[in-house]
């Protein structure tokens, strides 16, 4: 029995941690002037996901620059070993766009979370001639405005890397996430050297709070992988720690 609680609070803290884990190259802001060579070439890493020092998944996410300009971001997160006999849970995320001097433009961002007790299907059209967005969630839709500088809960865990490179220390985004606008703000916490499957890094780590939130997602983003996140750790107002640790990378030279 305590396992099946224990596996039941890993697919609730499986949506919470996917919010905010970054796995990545450095990439340009969005609609913002920023050099072509911003824009990463294809890759492909791998990360576990565990629920106070368990595994119960595993994230694999691959960007691919396409041969008409455009880009496609892809995010699948699986449950993995004794969890998945009992909570066989399954998240897919895709960000789709155009990228153009040295531009990422975001045109599409698909969600969709199955095999659980929980299903949610999310759609996010961007309509920049028109300036609307359409948003569809579990088949409810709705419209809003446009606003400078937005972007899609994937495209903002590329852009992330490429302000750290830059270097800017305290970053803040604005999201379009389910029909809202959301605004994620990091603030920079110091350096720390870092022990990973890949071998130890020297990382800046960085922290969000929620507004009004006791809860809080830290980052260690290493230096010397353009800030690629290597960590990231949500620990929710309750004291239940959820980790994402790398595990494989190919793209990036280390």
């Amino acid at each position: 029995m305590e396992f099946y609680h224990t596996a039941a609070a890993m697919g609730r803290n499986l949506l919470i941690l996917m919010k905010f884990v970054v796995l990545a190259t450095g990439l340009a802001g969005f609609r913002a002037a920023a050099g072509a060579d911003a824009i990463p070439m294809p890759f492909e890493a791998s990360y576990t996901l565990s629920v106070m020092g368990t595994r119960f998944a595993l994230m694999k996410r691959s960007f691919t620059r396409l041969p008409d300009g455009k880009y496609f971001y892809l995010s699948e997160t699986n449950t993995t070993g004794l969890a998945s006999l009992l909570y066989k849970d399954k998240v897919v995320e895709e960000s789709s766009g155009l990228l153009n001097n040295g531009k990422i433009t975001p045109m599409q961002y698909r969600y969709d979370r199955s095999g659980g007790k929980k299903t949610r299907k999310v759609t996010i059209d961007f309509d920049w001639n028109n300036g609307i967005i359409s948003t569809s969630v579990n088949g409810n839709a709705w419209r809003m405005k446009v606003r400078d500088n937005i972007m899609d809960k994937l495209l903002y865990q590329l852009v992330i890397m490429h302000d750290l490179v830059q270097g800017r220390k305290n970053i803040s985004y604005i999201i379009a996430d389910g029909g809202k606008i959301k605004n994620y703000h990091f603030q920079t916490l110091g350096e720390e050297r870092l022990d990973t499957p890949l071998g130890e890094f020297q990382t800046l780590k960085l922290e969000r709070h929620k507004p009004n939130a006791s809860g809080r997602t830290t980052l260690w983003c290493a230096q010397n992988l353009n800030y690629l996140p290597v960590k990231v750790e949500n620990v929710e107002k309750n004291g239940r720690k959820t980790t994402a640790m790398i595990q494989s990378l190919t793209g990036i030279q280390f």
